[in-house]
């Protein structure tokens, strides 16, 4: 049965992947102790890239890395590709929620548009591939929720009114940037592992 690395030490990531993964015929891995991709690029596809080929080198297995970050209309786009990095280096979710709130303490709610973003790269012998999703939003005044990581508690769904912390991992997973790469990554892994049988 081949190897799939999910190329994350994320473990609310790897989790939330193995389940969208679930039942494919692959056996599917988190990132141990390898040295770390550096992430260079410009936007989520490049950085997705990077950490896919970068891990598919030192391991040759076949490799599934993604980059995803919250874009904030009022604050021009930020965090975007610093979304991990926002209140600097090994600050906590709490830490990071906690400067964007105070960013936004003085815009109104219609000016509070937001969406999640995720690329998803996948890299083997021969193979090179990106999937995209997007999730639309809006930031919430303080957190909601218990559930989910990151900025799920302060980002509300459009359609759904609730943040991402308020929802079923189900919920989460049919509707989230990352469910929505996942699932077009997941449909061309089918076929690809059907092929290498």
């Amino acid at each position: 049965m081949p190897q799939l690395l999910i190329a994350t030490t994320n473990p609310g990531k790897v989790a939330e992947i193995t389940v969208l993964l679930a039942g494919l015929p692959c056996r599917v891995s988190g990132l141990t102790a390898l040295p770390e991709a550096a992430e260079t690029g410009a936007t989520f596809t490049e950085n997705a890239l990077i950490k896919a080929e970068h891990y598919h080198a030192l391991t040759g297995w076949l490799t599934l890395a993604d980059d995803s970050g919250l874009v904030v209309d009022a604050l021009g786009g930020a965090p975007g590709i610093y979304s991990a990095r926002y209140a600097g280096a090994g600050a906590s979710d709490a830490a990071r929620i906690a400067k964007l709130l105070d960013e936004l303490k003085d815009v109104p709610a219609a000016r509070r548009t937001a969406r999640f973003v995720c690329s998803v790269a996948l890299v083997g012998p021969h193979l090179r591939r990106t999937f995209e999703g997007t999730c639309e939003g809006v930031i919430a005044r303080e957190p909601r929720g218990d559930g989910g990581f990151g900025y799920d508690p302060i980002f509300i769904d459009a359609e759904l009114g609730r943040s991402f912390a308020e929802l079923t991992r189900e919920e989460k997973a049919a509707r989230s940037h990352r469910g929505r790469a996942l699932a077009a990554a997941r449909s061309f892994l089918e076929q690809l592992l059907k092929e290498d049988r």
